[in-house]
């Protein structure tokens, strides 16, 4: 059982001063020099050509206006307050809301320095860009160390236009995004059974977000099985006790009064009436039955060529498909947002340790596809490129101005900076980063300067100042600009 669990150990050897270490190409005992000049710099070129290419996905949709998600605006205002050294108040979740009362996530903090250098949401798109590029360099670097130069170049070809990437790139900015460079770093480490650097890389997870304390301490548990005992269980120790503090005292602590907790959220019951013991009993099977549960599970398994399956660190990703799974809200069952993004650093770590175990194989069969196991991944990456953001990279219109731009310059331009203004998910990002912005009707007690709409319903659009009113009762608004969509409205002192 310990051997069938191991990770690939290389033979050691005593190394002459200066010497060129080798190591297995395929696993057959061909022997090729894997640190030439050329191999280490490899790696860091595809890593930045990854990143032009996912700043380019992200600022492109940014700048045709393209309506996701209020991520960006959140996000924006918690580290523009960080940036000015102040705590992380997120006026769109609420006046005055603390968003460490949301989600723990003090490691964003690393983007304000350049944000206070450049104050503007595209710092933010391009710094996730740089990040998850980032991660390019340890998987493509372990797939050359451990599968062979070319295998090792397929396998980070693959990881960086992976679908879950692709997704997160064109979704707004997320705090997961630093999750995933440490997540490499990490697996890199463990395959190379380096113990402290695995723990020094993993560590530092339990402060992108609440619910990765898990994941290192499901890291911690491949560790041990794989005979870093003493490694795997202090890390084990350490990610259940950041998830029991954050969750039970953190969060709580800057949580408004009266506010659900991300625990309570969880233990509710679904739509259906089940209770979340009877969620957990029932989660294998209504995996299978789900369609787009089912769906995100062969898709983590498909990019790896299904070789992922033989290697223990696949653990790793039961934590968050299971808090996505048992959790009521549809959206984080399927892919089409953020939340995979975590996930590609370890099913590509998996399929890198999974084809080093098939290579070893008995079967011949299996030994062949372990080898050809590189190469389907690049193919199915580059399949899944037709059906993600990538596509739209050779689509002329994705550099083409919304045709609403001009009409939104005009009504930005008469919203003055330091302005309160109330609006929807239409042209927020535009002003998180000189106004302070509040989301349509959670603005109270703030009584805002301005009322933007720019997606309306009949009514709204019929007495836009009306609409603006209601929001804010015995407070009076007028028209000031209704043009290609949008309409702006002031309050009268």
């Amino acid at each position: 059982m310990r051997a069938l669990w191991s990770i690939n150990r290389e033979p050691e050897s005593i190394e002459e001063p200066g010497s060129v270490r080798k190591l297995p190409d395929d696993g057959t005992g061909t022997v090729t020099p894997v640190r030439s000049t050329w191999e280490r710099v490899l790696p860091w070129v595809m890593s930045l050509v990854f990143a032009g290419l996912y700043a380019t996905i992200s600022v492109a949709g940014f700048e045709r206006l393209q309506v996701r998600s209020f991520d960006l605006g959140i996000f924006e205002q918690a580290i523009r307050h960080y940036a000015h050294l102040q705590a992380p108040i997120v006026d769109l979740e609420g006046a005055g809301h603390n968003f460490l009362g949301d989600h723990w996530s003090p490691a964003i903090a690393v983007f304000a320095p350049f944000y206070r250098l450049f104050p503007t949401p595209v710092t933010l798109l391009v710094g996730q860009a740089l990040a998850i590029a980032l991660a390019v360099v340890p998987i493509t670097r372990s797939g050359m160390r451990h599968l062979g130069r070319w295998s090792g170049v397929a396998v980070g070809l693959a990881f960086g236009m992976s679908y879950g990437i692709q997704a997160a790139v064109n979704f707004d900015v997320h705090e997961v995004c630093l999750a995933v460079p440490l997540l490499a770093f990490a697996l890199e480490a463990l395959l190379a059974r380096r113990w402290t650097a695995v723990v020094a890389w993993a560590a530092p997870l339990v402060l992108v977000k609440e619910d990765l304390g898990l994941t290192v301490a499901a890291l911690g548990l491949v560790l041990v099985l794989v005979g870093a005992r003493r490694w795997g269980l202090g890390l084990v120790a350490f990610g259940l006790a950041s998830v029991a503090l954050t969750m039970t005292v953190l969060i709580p602590h800057f949580a408004a009064e009266a506010g659900s907790s991300r625990l309570s959220e969880l233990s509710s019951q679904s739509a259906a009436g089940d209770s979340l013991l009877h969620r957990i009993l029932s989660l294998p099977l209504n995996v299978v039955h789900s369609e787009p549960k089912a769906t995100t599970v062969l898709l983590l398994l498909g990019v790896t060529a299904f070789l992922a399956m033989r290697s223990p660190v696949l653990i790793m990703v039961l934590p968050t498909l299971g808090w996505r799974f048992l959790s009521t809200n549809e959206f984080f069952w399927g892919q089409s947002f953020h939340y995979d993004v975590v996930l590609m650093p370890i099913v590509f770590a998996a399929l890198i340790d999974g084809a080093m175990r098939a290579r070893r194989d008995g079967w011949r069969l299996v030994r062949w596809y372990a080898r050809a196991a590189p190469t389907l991944a690049l193919l199915v990456g580059l399949f899944l490129c037709t059906r993600y953001p990538f596509r739209d990279l050779v689509n002329p219109a994705s550099y083409q101005p919304s045709p609403r731009a001009q009409a939104a310059e005009r009504i930005l331009s008469k919203i003055p900076d330091g302005a309160t203004v109330e609006t929807d998910l239409g042209l927020l990002a535009q002003l998180t980063d000189r106004t302070r912005v509040f989301f349509a009707g959670m603005a109270a007690p703030v009584v805002p300067q301005f009322v933007l709409i720019s997606h309306t319903d009949e009514s709204t659009a019929r007495d836009p100042a009306a609409y603006a009113e209601s929001l804010h009762p015995g407070t009076t608004y007028v028209l000031v600009l209704a043009e290609g969509g949008y309409t702006l409205l002031r309050r009268v002192p």
